[in-house]
This record gives C-alpha cells, structure tokens and sequence, in this order.
C-alpha cells in the first residue's frame, strides 16, 4: 500500500463535546493489482484523526472506491495503521 495524495480539513466540533481536535483525511492510496484491495478505479482511505495534548491517533477510516464512492469493507493491519497514523502526524495544521 502506498499513499500518493492526500487532503486534509480540520473538523469543527459545534457541540463542545470532544477533547483534542479532529482532522478528516483523503488519502489516495495504490495497491498492487494482486493485492486483495486492488479497485480498478483506484481507491482512496477517508480517516478521521484525533489530536489531544498527550496523543494522536486514528479515530475512525474507511476505504472508498475513487470515482463511484463506493464503501469497501476492509480492515487496516496493524503496521498499515501505524504508517497511516505518522502519514497523518506528518501533515496536520
């Protein structure tokens, strides 16, 4: 998996509720045609990513097949999360 793009907002929590900050990432991401995840109009990983003084981490993702928006039910493995995790450390603000 290779991330080749991204874009990134800062979310506004209207409510007051939750700590930190959150930012909503769209990552363009290349799979191998072999590869299980492999979409022929490519794919991209819609995360939302949560900012505290002490932490950061990955609140919530999901895969989405580019072009028809299309939800793709897969799970990150541990070592792809952490590559997507400092990707996201990486651009934030």
């Amino acid at each position: 998996m290779e991330i080749t793009g991204h874009s990134v907002e800062k979310l506004q929590d209207t409510t007051g509720i939750l700590l930190g900050d959150r930012y909503e990432f769209h990552l363009d991401i290349e799979v191998p045609e072999d590869d299980e995840l492999y979409q022929e109009k490519g794919l991209y990983l819609r995360v939302i990513f949560a900012v505290t003084q002490n932490e950061s981490h990955i609140a919530q993702y999901q895969f989405y097949e580019k072009g028809t928006n299309e939800y793709i039910d897969f799970a990150l493995e541990e070592d792809e999360k952490e590559i997507i995790s400092n990707y996201c450390k990486q651009h934030i603000g």
